[in-house]
């Protein structure tokens, strides 16, 4: 079941259009969309090793733009947008990034770029606290530029022999990944 899912997602990473879907999907998740581009960067990289930088900045482009957007929409919108962060789960988020913010400013958005934290969060954050603007591009592109430059590093050391590697161990990996989510859900129902 895993082997089949892991070559359709390599053939899809593949596509000729695969690069333009990598950017909107990017553009996307700084500003509003829940599914990080990791997703996409990752197969597509192991896809084509030679081409991971060229994707890893595409990437980083296209987020720290629709970090801008997410900007944006905290600046302009802050109010309007406060009651969908707590309809959509994210409000705890937002206060931490909110308290980073008053703590930490540039540094806030740097730690959020790289880490896995909801990085639309911060940008939205940034916006609503009007945090100087340069400073929020400056360390989205240092942030998200490290974490997908990073991955892509790792993708094109690897290059084949980690596509090989992953494809042997897919249905360890996939199993371990639901076991992970179910655990997930299971804890998030419990502390609920």
């Amino acid at each position: 079941m895993f082997e089949s899912l892991y070559s359709k997602v390599l053939r899809y990473a593949r596509h000729p259009h695969a690069p333009r879907y990598l950017a909107a999907l990017s553009f996307a998740e700084s500003a509003f969309f829940p599914v990080p581009p990791d997703v996409m960067l990752i197969p597509m990289a192991l896809a084509n090793p030679k081409a991971a930088w060229r994707l890893a900045l595409l990437t980083t482009l296209a987020s720290v733009l629709g970090g801008v957007l997410g900007y944006g929409i905290g600046y302009f919108a802050i109010a309007a947008v406060e009651p969908w962060l707590q309809q959509w789960g994210y409000w705890e988020a937002y206060q931490i990034a909110r308290d980073w913010f008053g703590r930490w400013g540039f540094w806030a958005v740097l730690v959020a770029g790289f880490s896995p934290i909801p990085y639309k969060v911060f940008t939205i954050a940034a916006g609503g606290l009007a945090m100087n603007p340069l400073g929020f591009v400056f360390a989205s592109f240092l942030g998200r530029g490290g974490r997908f430059f990073l991955v892509a590093g790792l993708i094109a050391w690897g290059g084949e022999r980690l596509e090989q590697a992953i494809y042997r161990h897919v249905r360890v990996i996939g199993w371990a990944s639901v076991a992970l989510v179910a655990v997930g859900i299971a804890l998030y129902l419990l502390l609920r």
